[in-house]
Formats: structure tokens, C-alpha cells, sequence
């Protein structure tokens, strides 16, 4: 049986583990744009539950999951990061009213989890991280009924059958065997589930970086109540390991730090040992690490004082806006030329995001509330974000929420000039949704990364010319892949031309293309706009 309070350093131990390797996973990614990357995803997803049940003490398994479920549905960021917080989310519901959990309840709160991801997935692909939880769940549930197994060794066979699963992904999908990896997602929730188990086994995963845990934990998130400050001073130093001084067990440093506070972070390395807690005690952490050798990078912070600090300068969260109109529109973009469009089309609220900056669900409600209007359209504009805008709507209580699933910013503008107040919600969401078909998108960005992607052998740097969303040529020119783009757009007909420019584009460069454009297609008209966003060096609307 497992605790509440083994649940929540299950959690922590996981988290720590994705946030170690989130690197080596993002490097598993085998679409070659810059992107909002599934390790990063997944490591700030669970992230905002690990900040959670570090505040929490003495609690059920059903409080523990319960609350790391909730901040998860918030943190959300990127698909990977929501169906995460979907398995996690069903987890939490196979546990509810349970104040320990045997092995057969964790087989049967993992199966709820996956069932939760499934059904919010409008079409599974199989060889993802839907497959790996879910044929490891099942193994793993003939496995408990077969003898009285404990939670370690549940706990244990699972991971062991989610890693054997993930390297069967690139048999399943061909783009992860041309590749040569496996699916990232799958591999960031076996990581998670890693940590997990060796928190069961005792030895819990720490953060390498002590700043990680301090920008997470105490700066970003810290306690909504003073109250709940348990622990007032954040204590942070080195020791430089003295070879006269008397040494025991850095683990027993540990100890002793966890038994006057809380948020330990005790790291070996060489000839350092990296530490941060959280005490109210902070010259007792001193004179302990003393013993061990000489201290450096010594720093103290009252976390109250920051509290009160941050309460007097921080706004307050968005109210809840009282409906001045029927409708209102939330938009997500990224670059201020883009955000001073929408706002000219009659986006009531911008979130600054899309390749390689995901909002989170948490973000897109928080642009919701304060919208002045009883029902809000959410515009992703990126197909990385519709799920989190999606799980948005679910927790909305405040406002009507709508998501028109634009994929590209094109789609999104198109989208808001169907706008028709006269129509009914349903039949508005109907008409911008139809809107979307109506434009084609066109964009030139750079490659990431190395990579072998639907047959095109690709060299970092080079530039990337995506039909809609899929990579379609790839270049070292920028004239070349602009006029292959416009090659194949116009063969699909339209004759309204827009050219966003990003923030790497001079005007004057920008202009040179639009010419070469309306030299190709001299009878489209074409117009050049700064749309000023990063990531992409151009994004192209053909109507």
C-alpha cells in the first residue's frame, strides 16, 4: 500500500526526473522546426503538481492525487503536456476516496487514466504515449491479478512494460523509424514514471540544478496565503568538500536538513555538495554543513518578506469581467505585428505564444475571465495548443467558452473575419470553423535540428518551407523555397496574397520578396504586413 505522502514524493521524484532529461527528450523530437518541445512540455506540466504537493503535509492517496490532477489540468502545456494531465486526471478518479492504494488500485486508476486520454483525443495514433501507458496498463492489470503483489512491484512491472512498448514505437510509426528514435512522449512518461518508482524504492530523483527548484517552487508559485508558509527561510549554499573537515554520508546531510524543513535539495558533485531547503532554522543548515567543509554562494531570503513584497507590487489575478456584449474573443499569437492585427479584427484579449512557447491551460483561462463578454471564442492559431484551449473550456465556470481549432495564424484571422453577430453561438462556432478551409498557409522557418523527416534529409539551419503545417521543401535559399511555395499554392487557386513578416526580416528584405511574389503571380494581389513573430522568417495566406 502507498500513502498520501508517498504519493506526493512519487510525484516530486517524477517531476525532478523529466526536468533532468527534458533536454534528451526534446532531442528524440523528429519534426525538425523549433517547436514547443515535448520534454520542456511535460517537465512544466507536472511541475505545477510537484510545487503543489510539496506544500501539502499529512493527506490521503485520494487528496494527493486529486490535488496533483488539478494542477496539472492548469499547467498544461502543449498536447503532450495535456494528455499527461489527462492520465494523471484518471488516475486521480480511480483513486477518489482512498486514503491508501494497493497494486490492484493503481492497475485500475492507471487503466481510468488512460481511458481519460483516449477519449480526448480526437484520433489516436497509435505508437505515441497513448500507446505505451495504455498496453502497459493492461499488462500490467493481468499481471496484479495473477498473485498479491506489492505497489513497488506493481509499480516496477509497469515501468519495466512502458519501456518495452516505447521501443517498439518506431515500428509503429515510420517517421520515428526513419528517424531512428522513439516516440518522445511515450519516452517522457516512462521518465516520469522512473522517478516515481525509485521514490518507492527510496531513493527519490533530485533536480540537478538547485536554481530549477528555486525559480519553481518559491519565485514562480509561492503559497497564495502567508499562512502557508510552514518554513520561512529559503537557504541556499555550496560546500567545498574539506578533506581535514569530519565527512560523513552527504545522505545524512540530508536527513538532517529534511528533519528541521522542507524542499531538500542535497546534490554531490566531486567535490561539492549543492544545497537548498527550506527551515526555519537556516543557522542550524549552516552549522550542520560546516562539518563537511567550507561554504560559498551563501544565501538567505524570508520568504514571507518576499510574500508581502509581491503582494503590494504583483497585480492581483484577472477578475471574473461582467458581460458588456453577447460574444468576445480570446487569440493566441506571438509577435506584435500579428497582436495589433487581431486587436484591429475585434480580439478582445492576446496570449503571447505558438512554436516554441505554449501557453498553458492556466494562461488561456486567465485570458477568458477578464473578456467582457458572456460567450468567448479561444483561437489557438497553433495545432500544439487547441487541446490545452480545449481543457480551458472544461474548467471555465465563469464564462461560455468556445475553441475554433485554427491551426495556423492565417486560419485564426480568417476565422474572425466570419465573424457574424447575428448568429446563435452553435451557429457561429459552425460558421468561423467553416471559415478555416477557406485559406491556405504557407510558412518559411529553419531547421532545428538534424534530422531525416518524410523522406527529406535535413541539416541544421536550413530553411524549411511548411504547407500548412507539414514540411514540403527544404532549401539553403530563401527566393528558392518561397517561389516552390507559391508553385504549389496557386495551383490550388486564390488570388489575395498576405505576407507576415517576422522579427528577424527587415522591411526592405520583406518588400523584396512580396515582389518576387507578384512577379509570379502577377495577377494576385499582394500585400506585406510586419507581423514581427519569431520562429518563422515568413507565414503566407493564399485566399
Amino acid at each position: 500500500m502507498i500513502t498520501g505522502k508517498q504519493y506526493c514524493e512519487m510525484i516530486i521524484s517524477g517531476c525532478n526526473h523529466i526536468s533532468n532529461q527534458k533536454a534528451a527528450i526534446n532531442a528524440l523530437n523528429v519534426f525538425p522546426v523549433p517547436d514547443g518541445d515535448t520534454g520542456t512540455n511535460m517537465s512544466l506540466t507536472i511541475s505545477a503538481a510537484a510545487r503543489e504537493l510539496q506544500a501539502m503535509g499529512d493527506c490521503t492517496v485520494a487528496q494527493a492525487s486529486d490535488r496533483a490532477a488539478g494542477a496539472m489540468l492548469k499547467g498544461a502545456r502543449g498536447n503532450s503536456g495535456v494528455i499527461l494531465s489527462l492520465l494523471f486526471r484518471g488516475i486521480s478518479k480511480g483513486l477518489k476516496d482512498k486514503e491508501t492504494a494497493s497494486a490492484k488500485d493503481f492497475a485500475e486508476a492507471i487503466n481510468q487514466g488512460v481511458k481519460a486520454a483516449y477519449r480526448a483525443v480526437m484520433k489516436p495514433t497509435e505508437g505515441t504515449v497513448l500507446t505505451v501507458s495504455r498496453v502497459a496498463a493492461e499488462r500490467l492489470t493481468a499481471y496484479v491479478e495473477k498473485a498479491d503483489i506489492s505497489m513497488e512491484e506493481a509499480l516496477a512491472y509497469y515501468v519495466a512494460e512502458a519501456n518495452k512498448v516505447l521501443a517498439e514505437t518506431p515500428e509503429m510509426l515510420p517517421q520515428l523509424k526513419q528517424a531512428g528514435v522513439v516516440d518522445a512522449g511515450g519516452k517522457g512518461f516512462a521518465v516520469v514514471m522512473e522517478g516515481a518508482l525509485s521514490a518507492l524504492q527510496g531513493n527519490p530523483i533530485q533536480a540537478q540544478e538547485v536554481a530549477e527548484v528555486v525559480t519553481d517552487s518559491v519565485v514562480d508559485e509561492m503559497p497564495m496565503r502567508e499562512e502557508d508558509i510552514k518554513f520561512t527561510y529559503c537557504t541556499e549554499y555550496i560546500v567545498t568538500v574539506d578533506e581535514t573537515a569530519k565527512k560523513d554520508n552527504p545522505a545524512e546531510l540530508r536527513s538532517y536538513l529534511e528533519s528541521i524543513g522542507d524542499s531538500v535539495v542535497c546534490v554531490p558533485d566531486n567535490d561539492i555538495i549543492k544545497i537548498h531547503v527550506h527551515t526555519n532554522h537556516p543557522g542550524r543548515a549552516i552549522e550542520e554543513a560546516l562539518r563537511y567543509g567550507s561554504l560559498v554562494n551563501l544565501k538567505i531570503d524570508n520568504m514571507k518578506e518576499e510574500f508581502r513584497a509581491r503582494q503590494k507590487s504583483e497585480p492581483q489575478a484577472p477578475a471574473i469581467a461582467e458581460p458588456e456584449k453577447k460574444y468576445g474573443f480570446v487569440s493566441v499569437v506571438a509577435g506584435a505585428g500579428l497582436a495589433a492585427l487581431c486587436k484591429d479584427l475585434g480580439v478582445d484579449t492576446v496570449v503571447e505564444g505558438g512554436q516554441t512557447m505554449n501557453p498553458s491551460t492556466a494562461d488561456i483561462l486567465a485570458a477568458d475571465n477578464p473578456t467582457p463578454a458572456e460567450v468567448v471564442f479561444v483561437l489557438p492559431n497553433n495545432k500544439n495548443i487547441i487541446m490545452a484551449a480545449e481543457q480551458a473550456k472544461e474548467l471555465s465556470t465563469a464564462k461560455q467558452v468556445v475553441v475554433i481549432p485554427s491551426k495556423t495564424v492565417p486560419q485564426g484571422i480568417t476565422a474572425m473575419l466570419g465573424f457574424d453577430e447575428t448568429l446563435e453561438p452553435d451557429a457561429l462556432a459552425e460558421a468561423m470553423t467553416a471559415q478555416l478551409a477557406t485559406v491556405k498557409t504557407a510558412q518559411v522557418t529553419y531547421a532545428a535540428r538534424d534530422s531525416v523527416f518524410d523522406d527529406h534529409e535535413i541539416k541544421e539551419g536550413q530553411l524549411l518551407g511548411l504547407m500548412e503545417t507539414k514540411v514540403t521543401f527544404v532549401e539553403d535559399d530563401m527566393s528558392t523555397v518561397v517561389r516552390k511555395l507559391f508553385e504549389q499554392l496557386s495551383a490550388e487557386g486564390g488570388s489575395y496574397i498576405n505576407v507576415y513578416y517576422g522579427e528577424d526580416v527587415t522591411e526592405e528584405d520583406a518588400e523584396a520578396i512580396a515582389a518576387q511574389i507578384r512577379e509570379q503571380l502577377p495577377e494576385a494581389e499582394v500585400l506585406c504586413l510586419p507581423g514581427g513573430q519569431p520562429v518563422y522568417h515568413y507565414i503566407f495566406s493564399l485566399e
